[in-house]
């Protein structure tokens, strides 16, 4: 089913962010609204400092707007408590961070079990999973993410592009409503970045996962199925992707071209 078919996921309501670090307040969003349909794999573009990252955390409960609404799965994320919301996000939200930000004391199959064995435990309500169900999962979103072999190694034992692959794994642990990416592939070289991007695109599709990624690289968000660009803490443009430019390489790089010059 298209994801134009599908019910809203993540409704984005007039939010507004000011950081007060000097006598002027800093402006970073400015009446930003949008949806995220069900299933879709939504990119937000935008320079440094244009507020992308700011409203990625937002989305994801990470920081409080000084106005407006997020809800995700049609709840909102700020009516909750700080309980509450973290209990929330950890169960159907999925982050992935530019630096890793893997556990370099666990293995790579014990960061990506990290969310699931944390579940039931200080009281928390949610349902834990027995050992073998934690394994299972594990081993399924490892091979998927072409992880194989991987499981023993620690962070620092595997490339940067495996690093994030892992992270990716990790936010995909719990089967989360919503993918949140910020700059997943910002510490990576090209290629690397390229076969990251690759896999996240692809598993994204076959699972119908809900995403949205920021990013300031007009060749990672050309992966996406519609691109909003964002300028100045405004969203000042939108782009419907063509189906058909993720599979022919041609249609690629002309998507990639017009996106660098936001020629939307």
């Amino acid at each position: 089913m298209s994801p134009n078919t599908e019910a809203v996921v993540v409704e984005v309501e007039s939010l507004s962010k000011s950081y007060h670090i000097s006598r002027v307040p800093r402006v970073v969003l400015r009446e930003v609204s949008f949806t995220v349909r069900g299933g879709e794999f939504v990119a937000i573009m935008g320079q440094s400092g244009a507020g992308k990252s700011t409203l990625l955390h937002i989305i994801g409960g990470l920081e409080p707007p000084d106005a407006g609404r997020v809800r995700v799965d049609g709840r909102d994320v700020y009516a909750m408590d700080d309980g509450a919301r973290s209990a929330f996000r950890r169960d159907h939200v999925g982050i992935v961070f530019q630096f890793f930000n893997l556990l370099p004391s666990l293995t790579a199959a014990e960061n990506v079990a990290l969310p699931l064995r944390l579940r039931g435990r200080h009281g928390d309500p949610s349902p834990r999973l027995d050992g073998q169900s934690v394994g299972e999962r594990v081993s399924v979103l490892m091979d998927r993410l072409s992880l194989r072999g991987l499981q023993g190694h620690g962070p620092e034992e595997i490339s940067g592009g495996e690093q994030q692959r892992v992270a990716i794994a990790r936010a995909l642990a719990a089967a989360p409503t919503l993918l949140l990416a910020d700059e997943p592939t910002g510490n990576l070289d090209r290629p690397s970045g390229d076969e990251v991007m690759a896999l996240l695109s692809r598993l994204c599709r076959e699972q119908g996962q809900t995403t949205v990624l920021v990013t300031h690289n007009a060749r990672v968000a050309a992966h996406a199925d519609r691109v909003l660009v964002i300028a100045d803490g405004m969203v000042v443009d939108e782009l419907l992707v063509d189906a058909a430019a993720h599979r022919d390489p041609v249609s690629f790089r002309t998507l990639v071209r017009r996106l660098e010059q936001h020629d939307l």
